[in-house]
């Protein structure tokens, strides 16, 4: 049975004049737009335990909402958590919704470091399907995932792997900001002023995580080269790739890339990417032809990486959410309770649900 396609005011986005150009677009919204229209979400942890004797942290908001009302997964990114600028808007949207909402920490990012000689990477589709399939254990209601960047990537891997079984843990996924193609956002984010701000800033949180885990693990990777690493896939190539059990950069990159499989999906799938994302080239993005039936591509002009901004200034980075948050919901035959896009003036704070 093919899926219902549904169309969002938001493949119309456009950015706020004062914030011209992607790498505005990314920096702005994650270090001053406002997360949400009320108090800052406070959440709930529960702590599982993994096959191999490590854990995951689950934070899960705490808005006393009903197991049987829809709840929302969200994988966040590289180096993110619950506190993320898009983990909160889109708790802040689920709030509003009445819908239950977690974000699964993928390992060593809920603020303790974990324990097995292993971490995360963007093709961790197994640990998804792990994660996915213990909520499906805990949850009574409908249940919808998203994944931002590395987890969407990681998110829609796990839904091509699966085929017509995801449908048993999820009756719809969205990927936002997710570099589909590795090889091509591998590169892209190790050129020009990429390196020098956001590979930096990554390897200043990464590189340290790395010499913990080998002080847990003595021997796991080469020291003395992590110590000289400049550049992602410098990083890569001494650390994700060897750790994790690829046998390169290339191969890792090759075998964790979604966008491959996105023509094996089988349950509704929103794809959304912006063409001026500074992580990812714009020619690298999938195309109509290139995903199937079930999949739905939204690739507006505007919005950098996870930025997607609207108002006047300092602005806020909620319109995506709810958008993303209205198209799960739909396509899983639930009406959404939240509107699909804040209007672009300012607005007064309402009172709480």
């Amino acid at each position: 049975m093919r899926p219902r396609s549904f169309t969002s005011d938001f493949l119309q986005y456009r950015a706020p004049w004062w914030l011209p150009g992607g790498n505005l677009q990314t920096i702005w919204p994650a270090l001053y737009g406002r997360r949400t229209r009320g108090p800052v979400p406070a959440y709930r942890r529960r702590r599982l335990t993994t096959p191999d004797g490590d854990f995951v942290d689950l934070d899960y908001l705490a808005n006393d909402v009903s197991q049987r009302r829809p709840l929302i997964v969200l994988f966040h990114g590289l180096e993110g958590s619950s506190r993320s600028h898009y983990s909160e808007a889109f708790a802040d949207v689920a709030w509003r919704g009445k819908l239950t909402y977690v974000v699964p920490h993928f390992r060593s990012c809920s603020g303790e470091m974990n324990l097995a000689p292993r971490a995360y990477h963007s093709g961790d589709f197994e640990e998804i399907g792990w994660m996915l399939s213990r909520i499906r254990d805990m949850h009574k209601g409908p249940i919808v995932a998203v994944g931002v960047s590395l987890g969407g990537n990681a998110l829609l891997r796990w839904a091509g792997e699966m085929g017509e079984e995801a449908s048993k843990y999820v009756s719809a996924v969205a990927s936002v900001s997710s570099p589909l193609d590795l090889a091509a956002g591998g590169k892209r984010i190790d050129h020009g002023f990429n390196r020098l701000v956001y590979a930096a800033m990554f390897l200043r949180v990464l590189k340290p995580k790395a010499l913990l885990k080998a002080a847990q693990h003595p021997g796991l990777f080469d020291i003395d080269a992590l110590m000289k690493v400049r550049d992602i896939y410098e990083f890569d190539r001494i650390f994700t790739a060897p750790v994790h059990g690829f046998t390169s950069v290339e191969d890792y990159w090759a075998k964790s890339s979604a966008k491959p499989h996105l023509p094996r999906i089988r349950i509704p799938t929103l794809a959304l990417n912006a063409m001026n994302d500074p992580f990812i080239p714009a020619g690298s993005l999938p195309k109509p032809h290139e995903v199937g039936d079930w999949v739905t591509l939204w690739q507006p002009a505007h919005g950098g990486h996870v930025g997607f901004p609207l108002g006047s200034p300092p602005g806020h980075v909620l319109a995506m959410p709810e958008a993303v948050t209205a198209w799960l919901l739909k396509a899983s035959g639930i009406t959404p309770r939240v509107p699909e896009r804040w209007p672009t003036a300012p607005m007064t704070m309402p009172a709480a649900l």
